[in-house]
């Protein structure tokens, strides 16, 4: 008999368990649902973008060389670099742009670009940028700091600036 007992008193607490356990995966699932619901509407209200920068380059219009014009500035810029011991590095390099003749805003801007007449505003910006950063940060990463600069460069003057090209990169 007190087997019997024993066995119907594990059942019920067994059943109360199952019982419990389904009130709290509801619950749970429930929390879990909104959430989900809440993290997803702040980031659309946030209008967050879900891909690392340089991944969205396919979604970039192809610019054909025809309607392409490259100008390269007419002096190598020399940069002094952030240091943190007091050394000072230069970062030398030859830069030019590439612009989009089809573009809005090249018939404004790009022929006078073309011309030389911004050539001491672009080499401002591209020094302030690359002068934040140190050799190692150059070294490492500059296409990053390449994005930086042509950021910086689209702002300024327009999106008809499709590209920055950097040649002969030396360090002294």
């Amino acid at each position: 008999m007190k087997k019997n007992l024993l066995t119907v008193l594990i059942l019920a607490l067994l059943i109360v368990n199952i019982v419990l356990t389904t009130i709290m995966m509801v619950s749970v699932i429930g929390v879990n649902k909104k959430t989900s619901e809440l993290v997803n509407s702040v980031a659309s209200a946030l209008n967050l973008e879900l891909s690392a920068p340089g991944e969205a380059e396919e979604e970039k219009e192809a610019v054909s060389l025809a309607d392409t014009e490259v100008y390269s500035l007419a002096d190598s810029m020399m940069i002094p670099l952030a240091s943190a011991d007091g050394k000072t590095v230069y970062m030398i390099f030859e830069m030019s742009l590439s612009m989009n003749t089809k573009g809005d805003g090249y018939k404004d801007l790009g022929e006078n670009i073309a011309a030389g007449t911004y050539d001491s505003i672009i080499g401002d910006m591209v020094n302030s940028i690359v002068s934040a950063h140190s050799e190692a940060e150059c070294r490492d990463n500059f296409n990053a700091i390449r994005d930086e600069i042509l950021q910086a460069v689209q702002d300024k003057f327009g999106t008809f600036i499709y590209a920055i090209n950097i040649s002969g990169i030396k360090f002294g």
